[in-house]
């Protein structure tokens, strides 16, 4: 099962739902992209069938997003790679659907973004800097894999790379050697991909460390050297629920940009988010959800993002319900995002999604 972020549970407060309410002034023709990752709302393969179906009907880009283990030991010894993994890779890439543009968006970090992702077992790869040759051959070769099986029109290399810098300071350095390294070989086998890493925009905007804007600085003159600025932003978990909150951290976004912005993950809760064995209690609204949709696409329109990718279609209670009891409670935080309920039932945001899109 993939994985999503941990949280910094500071920043899960308890807040409310803002009333603010405005409609999007889109009257300009749409010019970026609308879409979806694949997370399937259930565990049934009618309920990824019908993702992908759903995906077909609302998105012109859609977001292949491989954030589980790689197979390092595999990679580096050149071994025979784990049937397991190449089956869910071929599976997926056989579902590619036509005349949609692909992000493949691929993580390197495991899901506390402080560490290597595990091998397929659990156990980190031996090393001595994240700028090992072992480790810079293994994970070109990994990303090579999946680009050659899924052939995607953008490629985010490492996902949520800011969340490293936070957590395991140590291993920065290291980290910039090994995606430079692979991303220049990535580029010479695909010259007309376009290539960026993620930032969590949570994570990144007013972070509660001794010196926030060295560390703003670093991260941007990083990631402005990419094709485009790739956005991973989840408003509820900065504890923002009204419009002013959001537009000034996307107005922080735009300050510090120079390349097109993409935001490849992002949603809103449209639920009450209670955890109890994490102390998380956020209120959300299919209101407040709806907000944050129309902010985002306002600025994508104003803005000129390239494309926004939703996380999840469909609220996925019945994949949630089939989770390991040690991770329902991370689970939890995503579940009740869907611009649909978990009956498929439409929400307001939904709505303003099709309008947007069919327009």
């Amino acid at each position: 099962m993939e994985t999503k972020v941990l949280l910094i549970l500071s920043l899960l407060l308890l807040s409310g739902c803002s009333s603010d309410d405005s409609s999007p002034n889109l009257d300009a023709e749409r010019e970026f992209g609308m879409g979806f990752t694949t997370w399937s709302y259930g565990p049934n393969i009618e309920d990824v069938t019908n993702t992908y179906s759903f995906i077909s009907d609302n998105a012109d880009i859609y977001a292949e997003h491989i954030d589980n283990s790689i197979p390092w030991n595999e990679w580096i010894n050149d071994q025979t790679l784990p049937s397991d993994f190449t089956n869910e890779i071929t599976g997926r890439a056989a579902k590619k659907i036509s005349g949609k543009q692909l992000l493949l968006s691929v993580s390197l970090l495991n899901s506390n973004r402080d560490e290597l992702a595990s091998n397929l077992d659990g156990t980190i790869p031996s090393y001595t800097n994240l700028d090992d040759d072992d480790l810079k051959g293994a994970y070109f070769k990994h990303v090579n894999y999946l680009v050659g099986e899924f052939d995607p029109d953008y490629l985010v290399i490492a996902i949520e790379v800011n969340e490293l810098r936070l957590r395991s300071s140590e291993k920065w350095n290291g980290y910039k050697n090994l995606i430079a390294d692979v991303k220049s070989r990535i580029r010479l086998a695909y010259p007309d991909l376009k290539i960026a890493e993620s930032v969590s925009l949570h994570n990144l905007y007013e972070p509660e460390i001794s010196d926030p804007s060295a560390y703003i600085d670093e991260i941007m003159d990083h990631v402005n050297q990419n094709d485009f600025i790739a956005i991973s932003y989840y408003p509820f978990l900065k504890n923002q629920s009204s419009k002013s909150e959001m537009q000034e951290t996307l107005d922080f976004l735009h300050d510090k940009s120079n390349k097109p912005i993409a935001f490849v993950e992002t949603a809103h809760i449209a639920e009450n988010l209670v955890i109890p064995n994490l102390n998380v209690s956020i209120d959300g609204s299919e209101i407040g959800q709806n907000l944050y949709l129309e902010t985002l696409l306002e600025n994508a329109a104003h803005e000129e993002y390239e494309f926004i990718i939703w996380w999840a279609h469909r609220d996925y209670d019945a994949l949630w319900e089939t989770f390991p009891e040690e991770v329902k409670d991370l689970g939890q935080i995503w579940r009740d995002t869907g611009l649909l309920n978990e009956d498929g039932v439409e929400r307001p945001a939904f709505t303003l999604w099709s309008d947007t899109f069919r327009d």
